[in-house]
């Protein structure tokens, strides 16, 4: 421990020597830009999979810090980052220590060689949170309820003092319980208090329940709120409500003449709810993720109002009378966004770019960090990116770019993406900072040059437009040698399932169908996953933990018929059906299938045909409910009888 500790020591003296003999001072070599017309350098180290422009590269500055959130960089270089827990990472255990993260790198190999925790932790009653900050010299960061104020001595890596309350009783629970903000230069802080609801229904998220009206939820939530970032022990009220209208506001950037912009997360379920007035296809391209310019007292739209991809305008929602895009009504008089990205991407965070690292392409404009999708199945999924728009002035110029892509691995999908952005934050050289929440990375982002260093002539990626269609139904994610086909892969591995107790071979196999979307508009793989592994947005089907039922052929398929109102450890309810217009036949055999998953690592230990059945059912299910019952496609598919929802 002590010869590593001397051998850190030793290469951190060589590296300022390093410096010094260059003419640089240790200090200055952090926040000397690379010149934007130098020679193309190669990546010294290309181990983070990601997809450039080129001239780009990037390092893997940090790994496994827990759920990191946002992220915010000092002057001096060191990376201040938030993680989180809860729901959203299904109560999975959290990182030991303090939720909040130092990262600093003192040798400049581009990889964080300190990394220091401190703040709330478990023990002490936190979950971390999403957003953080600095103002004059202070670190700020949301804990739970609160936005609190830490004090960096110079000099100091991290907090020495308790953390001071400067805002507490923001709302929790509900869809949206994060609280990103950002200070602006006169000190006011500005926080994104969410929708605790998709679209203010009566029974949020259930098929053709009513909007609210008027949404009293917008007293409280579905707006940026303002207070003094100087000031302690303010306490939320509606009467900080600065702008309003705005289901979930995550990235925020202010340029210099002031102007103000925030992302938006739209809304789901258009045709999940509304199945009469939008085609299965419209779950994936409607509404588009908007940017918005702010104002105060503004009034966005939400929940009157989404924006239509196609049509480039704001329409009246289902909800509160609208008829599946046409009518306008009471939308004509709110504020329209200033650029739109195709539906469901998530955009997590915004980093206002004015450095002089990236080429000129790249000032006075935007990073965006899409954390993906999950409401677009059964089609493919789309985000998972950094994306870039240029700004000019008050509004958007020009389609946006794919910067950076690469993030999920192999497959876009909640449950298999191996990482998925959900921070941005621009370094005092111009380093471009990406986190991830998945497994806790941190990416940083550095300009190497190349032929088309000014971006004139440089290649680049647009981003698919807002209406773009939503492309073929996705199978599951079968690969050769088994074949390339939609239903390639699947005969083999339903072939080798257990079959229920009144159940038949075609049975599993329709429901395998099913629930990979290929019969019966079912979304199941958009919360469970392709592999029904579960993700964040819904449990593991394949194992067999039952909280709802227990655990028969029967009674999956009354889980499935009737859905979870109430879910014990997922966020959102699960509708009726799953939330797919399913027939009862399509229900018993979609029950067969997930049965058959619950079930197959004890059918494969067991050399008895007995083993592989939990109960004797009769041969045709009785599923209540009419067959042509309209529900649709859930926002979390918590339950279908299984334990962890």
């Amino acid at each position: 421990m002590l010869f590593s500790a001397r051998c850190r020591h030793l290469w951190s003296v060589i590296a300022m020597l390093g410096a010094w003999c260059a003419g640089i001072s240790p200090s200055s070599a952090q926040s000397e830009p690379v010149h934007p017309q130098a020679k193309s350098i190669a990546c010294p180290e290309n181990d983070s999979g990601l997809k450039l422009p080129a001239g780009f590269c990037a390092t893997i500055f940090a790994d496994g810090i827990g759920h990191a959130r946002h992220l915010v960089v000092a002057p001096n270089g060191v990376v201040y980052v938030n993680t989180w827990s809860g729901h959203y990472y299904g109560n999975d255990t959290p990182h030991v220590g303090g939720f909040l993260v130092a990262l600093q790198d003192t040798i400049g190999a581009g990889k964080a060689n300190i990394n220091s925790r401190f703040g709330e932790t478990v023990q002490s009653g936190g979950a971390g949170g999403t957003g953080i900050g600095l103002y004059k010299g202070a670190l700020f960061a949301e804990i739970n309820d609160k936005i609190v104020r830490y004090a960096l001595p110079a000099g100091s890596l991290v907090p020495r003092g308790p953390a001071v309350p400067v805002v507490t009783g923001l709302p929790l629970g509900g869809d949206h319980p994060m609280h990103p903000f950002t200070i602006d230069g006169e000190g006011s802080l500005y926080i994104d208090v969410a929708t605790a609801t998709n679209a203010c229904q009566a029974q949020n998220r259930t098929a053709k329940s009513a909007g609210i009206d008027p949404c009293t939820e917008l007293e409280t939530r579905g707006g940026i709120w303002r207070y003094d970032a100087s000031k302690t022990n303010q306490t939320f009220s509606p009467s900080g409500r600065f702008a309003t209208g705005i289901r979930n506001a995550e990235g925020f950037a202010i340029d210099p003449a002031g102007y103000f912009f925030v992302t938006q997360h739209g809304r789901d379920q258009l045709h999940a709810n509304w199945p009469d007035l939008y085609k299965p296809e419209e779950e994936a391209t409607q509404p588009a993720e908007t940017l918005l310019r702010l104002s105060q007292g503004g009034d966005y739209g939400w929940p009157e109002c989404y924006y239509d991809a196609v049509q480039g305008k704001l329409v009246l929602a289902p909800e509160y009378g609208g008829d599946g895009g046409k009518k306008v009504g009471p939308c004509a008089t709110k504020i329209a966004p200033i650029a739109a990205f195709p539906a469901h991407w998530a955009p997590n965070a915004m980093a206002l770019y004015e450095k002089q690292q990236f080429p000129t392409r790249y000032r006075h404009g935007v990073f965006i960090a899409f954390h993906g999708s999950w409401d677009r199945a059964p089609y493919p999924q789309g985000g998972y990116n950094v994306v870039f728009q240029a700004l000019a002035g008050d509004h958007a110029s020009g389609q946006c770019e794919i910067f950076a892509d690469g993030f999920a691995g192999a497959v876009k999908s909640p449950g298999q993406a191996e990482h998925r952005p959900s921070g941005l934050a621009v370094g005092p050289d111009g380093s471009l900072f990406v986190s991830d929440d998945v497994r806790g990375r941190i990416y940083r982002i550095v300009y190497r040059g190349g032929s088309a260093a000014e971006g004139g002539a440089a290649k680049f990626t647009p981003c698919p437009s807002a209406s773009a269609p939503a492309g073929n139904v996705s199978a599951d994610d079968a690969k050769p040698p088994e074949g390339t086909h939609p239903d390639a892969g699947a005969a083999a591995e339903t072939a080798g399932l257990p079959v229920a107790a009144g159940a038949t071979k075609e049975m599993v196999a329709l429901g395998d169908r099913i629930y990979h979307g290929q019969v019966g508009g079912a979304t199941c793989t958009g919360c469970h996953g392709a592999n029904a592994k579960g993700t964040p947005l819904g449990p593991d089907l394949t194992d067999t933990q039952w909280l709802w039922s227990d655990g028969s052929y029967a009674a999956i398929a009354q889980t499935i018929t009737t859905g979870v109102p109430q879910p014990k450890q997922y966020r959102s309810p699960m509708p009726p059906t799953g939330g797919a217009e399913l027939s009862s036949d399509q229900v018993s055999a979609l029950a067969a299938y997930i049965w058959g998953l619950s079930h197959r690592s004890a059918a494969a230990s067991s050399t008895s045909t007995t083993s592989r059945t939990s109960t004797t059912v009769p041969a045709k299910l009785a599923i209540p409910g009419d067959k042509n019952t309209a529900f649709s496609k859930p926002f979390h598919a918590t339950a279908v009888g299984v334990g962890a929802s």
